[in-house]
């Protein structure tokens, strides 16, 4: 079966702030059917990230809903964000085209998102569950997930001292 995914924002202690679906986007909400650089959904999503944007700096995770369960819990997080409607976001469309690097903070990393032909990087960086469901990232590199949970914001320039990695994804 097919798993769905939703972009979810967390507060330092792990607690769900704010969450996205892509159906409101009229696209699909399995990890390959919106993980594409031209996607309404993952754009306005990042455009959320920006210095613009109401969540600057925030922990992310894709969460799938095959994802293990949170600790001390029956559930993920996917299933969490479903009991709360109140913390779903469906901003209009933003355009974040002029943010070409998706810094991860935690990690001193970022990427540039140039470096892609068609698929977004960020759904896969912060991806919890892939692997585990139909539309999910098949063959995926080892950095898919790696950046799940740590605090991400979109910039247009670099910051100093952080360190570019460089991966290819499939059907890039």
């Amino acid at each position: 079966m097919g798993q769905y995914y939703y972009a979810i924002i967390l507060d330092e202690s792990g607690k769900i702030v704010a969450w996205m679906s892509a159906d409101p986007y009229g696209e699909g909400v399995k990890l390959m059917e919106h993980s594409y650089l031209n996607s309404a959904f993952v754009n306005t999503f990042e455009f959320l990230l920006s210095a613009e944007g109401p969540y600057y700096k925030s922990r992310v995770v894709w969460g799938g809903d095959y994802a293990d369960n949170e600790n001390g819990q029956e559930k993920n997080l996917h299933h969490l964000c479903g009991e709360d409607e109140s913390k779903l976001l469906t901003p209009g469309e933003k355009d974040s085209s002029k943010y070409c690097y998706i810094v991860n903070h935690t990690k001193r990393q970022y990427v540039d998102k140039r470096k892609f032909h068609t698929i977004h990087p960020l759904p896969l960086l912060t991806a919890e569950g892939n692997g585990r469901g139909g539309g999910d990232c098949s063959d995926a590199p080892p950095v898919v997930g790696s950046w799940s949970r740590d605090v991400i914001s979109v910039e247009e320039v670099v910051p100093e001292g952080f360190e570019q990695i460089v991966f290819e994804l499939p059907r890039d």
